[in-house]
């Protein structure tokens, strides 16, 4: 069932590993099939070395197992949340890369300081609510995936496709899990200059509106030109 959704997933899995985002266990990434209403999600607690295709878990979108032997990942909820929430998403990522989980720590959004983190995200990248102790203690992992929701109640999801979720680290989503797994890879390195940017001038300005819209458009707008054209069929 599935089977090249698996492999796709099973290779951005390891996309994470390669671009330095997860270490041991920390991280996962999910696909979902709209028309049949499936995920697959990598398994929980699964070290990356033993890891194989088969071993990708597909579930329906109220966390049932619809193939696999082995438990999906435990921030499955939060995945499923987003899928429900963001209708017009095919990847879900996680991860606890070290500087986009200390800008959750610290409980700050990402601010928009150049056109690195233009490229790909339109403004700055925000950092959800504190769970309360109840959300925290029931539900856990959906109410996670509520909280980056409710952040995006008055926001593009899509022109902004990652958030930090305070005191735990980065979620970030795409069209493909492929390209959900860029955001991600983009998401830290943005984290990461963001973090230098204001070791070395606490009094940094936010890049410029016009220069913001110039680098997210020319990647992303209808009249976009970075890059090659799709060629046709």
């Amino acid at each position: 069932m599935l089977e090249e959704l698996k492999e796709r997933v099973f290779r951005c899995n390891f996309a994470l590993a390669e671009n330095g985002l997860v270490a041991l266990t920390w991280g996962n990434v999910s696909a979902i099939d709209r028309e049949r209403g499936l995920v697959v999600i990598k398994p929980s607690g699964v070290n990356y070395k033993d890891m194989q295709p088969r071993d990708m878990v597909v579930i329906d979108l109220s966390g049932n197992v619809a193939e696999g032997d082995l438990r999906p990942s435990s921030d499955a909820p939060t995945h499923l949340c987003l899928y429900r929430a963001f209708k017009d998403i095919g990847g879900v990522v996680h991860t606890h890369s070290v500087y986009a989980t200390a800008w959750a720590q610290s409980g700050r959004d990402i601010p928009a300081y150049g056109t690195t983190h233009a490229d790909a995200f339109f403004g700055d990248v925000p950092c959800t609510r504190a769970l309360l102790r109840e959300e925290t203690e029931r539900e856990y992992e959906l109410n996670t995936g509520k909280v980056i929701a409710e952040s995006f109640k008055d926001a593009d999801y899509l022109s902004v496709p990652a958030a930090l979720v305070r005191n735990h680290g980065p979620f970030a989503w795409g069209p493909t899990p492929e390209e959900a797994v860029e955001n991600a890879v983009t998401l830290e390195r943005a984290a990461q200059m963001a973090y230098i940017t204001e070791s070395l001038n606490k009094d940094a300005g936010r890049v410029p509106q016009y220069l913001l819209e110039k680098h997210y458009l020319r990647k992303h707008g209808k009249n976009a030109y970075y890059g090659q054209k799709s060629p046709k069929r």
